[in-house]
């Protein structure tokens, strides 16, 4: 099984074309989420933006009827060296901070030498894990946050009590170290929809 990001205004096409590569396709909705089963064995499951539930027809028209941006919602990108953080306001972004923190890479050396290098990665790694929960903590508000970058960085940054209060929803985004081109390419992945496919 593999995941497909398909933007809503492709969906239909997208639909069209499993139909036609894999001899037809019967629509079903089966938990909160549009299914397709084609006589190849080949199937696919679309979840709705922000993992919204579905639970209208099994048609693509209606399924895209659902599709619904929220009003206020966020972007949280983390990766060791960076992070990325976006309020939105429906497709509007409203407000960003894009930071880079130099993070020592791994060294050769054994020893004594070897422990300091990773105890001043992880001194470093921890600063740019604080320095992105400040900015989160200021510029996040309500409603939906997709996340995306690393986990084990992510988690560390939510950690932070401030942001205990977001209410964090798919998709995951592996997105390299933040930039500003991964935060727009972030913030339309995270309004697209999830296509969970399995070929026979």
């Amino acid at each position: 099984m593999h995941r497909v990001l398909v933007p809503p205004a492709r969906f239909e096409r997208w639909v069209s074309n499993f139909e036609t590569g894999h001899g037809g396709a019967a629509l079903s909705v089966l938990d909160g989420a549009l299914h397709g089963a084609a006589g190849d064995g080949s199937t696919f499951a679309a979840v709705l933006p922000f993992a919204t539930p579905y639970d209208a027809m099994p048609e693509v028209a209606a399924f895209l009827a659902a599709v619904e941006t929220p009003g206020e919602w966020g972007v949280l990108l983390v990766r060791k060296g960076g992070f990325a953080v976006a309020r939105m306001a429906g497709p509007t972004m409203v407000e960003h901070k894009i930071g880079q923190r130099h993070v020592q890479g791994r060294t050769k050396a054994g020893g004594q030498s070897q422990q300091r290098f990773a105890r001043r990665r992880d001194n470093q790694a921890r600063q740019a894990y604080e320095a992105a929960a400040d900015h989160a903590a200021r510029i996040l508000g309500r409603g939906p946050l997709v996340t995306g970058g690393d986990h084990p960085a992510v988690i560390e940054v939510l950690s932070d009590q401030r942001l205990a209060g977001l209410q964090v929803v798919e998709p995951w985004l592996p997105v390299p170290d933040p930039r500003r081109a991964v935060l727009d390419q972030a913030i339309l992945d995270a309004q697209a929809v999830a296509v969970h496919v399995t070929n026979a």
